[in-house]
C-alpha cells in the first residue's frame, strides 16, 4: 500500500448514500466526464436499457456549497433481480478497463449489497427480488464510484472514516414503516463490525449503497481524524435539506504525518469525590486494576464550598468502559461518571530477560523495550521489582543496577 495518501470519509453527521459519495469524489477532482462515460455505459449491460443521463451540479445544503447527482434512465423493468444488478456491475467494470482493485471493490460492494437484501428476505442471492436497491440507481454509484476512486488514486493509499450516522425516526419504503436504520443498512453494518451512531436528525441518512460503499473500502473507522496533512476536501450533497444540520458528506486527502508512533483508543472514565475517605479511594484504585484498567490516577483537587476531595481517572480498553464504570460508582457511591474515547499515540512494547552479574550473584531482570513502527529503539527501561530485589541481595545501589541492565540490554539488542 502507497504511503503517500490519506483518506478519511467524514460521515459522522450527515450519514452516507452513494450518490453523496460519488459526488464528494467529483467535487475532489474525479474525471467528471469519464465518470459519465462509466454510468451511461450501464445501459450496454442492462436488458431494456434504452437512454441514460447523468446531472452534476453544485447546490447549496446547510449554507455549504456540494456536488450533487442525479441519475435518470429509461428502462422497460425499473427494478432489478439480485443476480442481475451483480451481473451489470461486474461486467461494467470489466468492460470499462478498470485496475484490479477497482473491479474487485465494485464486485464485493455489489455483492454486499445483495446479500444483506437476500439474507433479510430468507432468499438466495440468485432468487431475492430487490426494490430500491435493484433501481438503475445503484449500479451507476458503484460504478461511478470505482471509476473517481481508481482516477483519483485512492485505491493506492490507507482510508479511515469516522463512524457513520444513520439517523432516526422512521420513514416509508417499499416494505412499508421501519425505523432508521434500514434492515439492510443495519445488516450490512453488522456483518462487516461497522461503528454507527444514532441522529442528529430524525430521517435516513445512511443508505444500503452508501454503506456497502463504506464497508468495503475503509481499512479502518476511527473516532477522531488521523494526523494528516490535508490537500484537497470534496463535499457530496444528499438529496434533502435538514434545519440546522448540513446535509453533505465530507472526503478529505492528504499526505500523512508520520512520527513511527502506533495509535490506538482507550476510553478515560473520571469521577469528582469529595465525601469518601482516603482509605476507600487507595481501595478503589487497587480494584479497579485488577478489574483490567489501564492505569489508574488519584488527583487531588478542591470541590464547591471550598471542600477537600479527589479526583479519580482511570485508563480503560473500550470495550471494558461500561463494566469498570459501573464498579467505580458502586465502590465510592459516586452518582456519575465522565466517559470518553480518547486517542493514543504509543510505542510498540515487549520485555526482554537479560543476565546480570554484580558481585559473583548472578540474577534476571526483565527489560521493557519500546521501538517505534520503523523499527528504530526509543526506550531501554529495566523492570523495578527485578533490580530491587537484585539491590537487595547485593547492596549496591539501585541506580547502578538499573544502569547495569540497561547497557546489557542495549548491547543484546545490537
Amino acid at each position: 500500500m502507497a504511503r503517500g495518501v490519506v483518506t478519511l470519509v467524514d460521515c459522522r453527521v450527515a450519514g452516507i448514500s452513494g450518490d453523496m459519495f460519488l459526488g464528494a469524489l467529483i467535487d475532489l477532482g474525479a474525471d467528471s466526464e469519464k465518470v459519465v462515460d462509466a454510468i451511461e455505459s450501464l445501459k450496454d449491460h442492462i436488458e431494456g436499457c434504452r437512454r441514460v443521463e447523468v446531472d452534476i451540479r453544485d447546490v447549496v445544503r446547510g449554507g455549504f456549497r456540494a456536488k450533487k447527482v442525479d441519475f435518470r434512465a429509461e428502462m422497460e423493468k425499473p427494478e432489478m433481480k439480485g443476480i442481475d444488478l451483480i451481473r451489470v456491475v461486474e461486467e461494467a467494470a470489466a468492460d470499462l478497463g478498470l485496475r484490479e482493485e477497482a473491479k474487485r471493490f465494485a464486485s464485493k460492494t455489489v455483492r454486499t449489497l445483495v446479500s444483506a437484501e437476500a439474507k433479510l428476505h430468507g432468499a438466495t442471492v440468485r432468487e431475492v427480488h430487490l426494490h430500491e436497491a435493484g433501481m438503475f440507481d445503484t449500479p451507476a454509484e458503484i460504478v461511478g464510484s470505482a471509476v473517481a476512486l481508481e482516477g483519483l488514486g485512492l485505491f493506492d493509499g490507507k482510508v479511515y472514516s469516522t463512524p457513520v450516522a444513520v439517523g432516526g425516526g422512521a420513514f416509508k419504503f417499499s416494505h412499508g414503516v421501519v425505523s432508521s436504520p434500514a434492515p439492510a443498512t443495519l445488516e450490512i453494518l453488522r456483518s462487516k463490525g461497522f461503528p454507527m451512531i444514532g441522529g442528529p436528525v430524525e430521517s435516513e441518512l445512511a443508505t444500503p449503497t452508501g454503506v456497502s460503499i463504506l464497508v468495503n473500502l475503509v481499512d479502518e473507522a476511527v473516532s477522531f481524524y488521523p494526523p494528516i496533512k490535508p490537500r484537497a476536501v470534496g463535499y457530496g450533497a444528499g438529496a434533502r435539506d435538514f434545519a440546522g444540520v448540513p446535509n453533505v458528506l465530507r472526503i478529505v486527502v492528504g499526505e500523512p504525518l508520520d512520527y513511527g508512533l502506533l495509535r490506538d483508543e482507550v476510553a478515560v472514565i473520571e469521577t469528582n469525590l469529595d465525601d469518601v475517605t482516603g482509605e476507600v479511594v487507595g481501595h478503589v484504585a487497587e480494584k479497579i486494576l485488577r478489574e483490567g484498567a489501564r492505569d489508574v490516577s488519584i488527583l487531588p483537587a478542591f470541590m464547591k464550598k471550598g471542600r477537600p476531595g479527589h479526583i479519580v481517572k482511570v485508563i480503560a480498553d473500550l470495550d471494558d468502559a461500561e463494566r469498570l464504570s459501573r464498579i467505580l460508582m458502586e465502590e465510592t457511591g459516586s452518582l456519575g461518571v465522565r466517559v470518553y474515547p480518547c486517542g493514543r499515540r504509543i510505542l510498540l512494547r515487549r520485555s526482554i530477560p537479560v543476565e546480570v552479574e554484580v558481585g559473583g550473584v548472578k540474577a534476571t531482570v526483565s527489560v521493557k523495550v519500546a521501538k517505534d513502527s520503523r523499527g528504530r529503539i526509543v526506550q531501554v527501561k529495566p523492570e523495578y521489582e527485578d533490580a530491587r530485589r537484585l539491590s537487595e541481595e547485593t547492596g549496591l545501589p539501585l541506580k547502578e543496577i538499573l544502569r547495569l541492565a540497561e547497557e546489557k540490554a542495549r548491547r543484546t539488542l545490537r
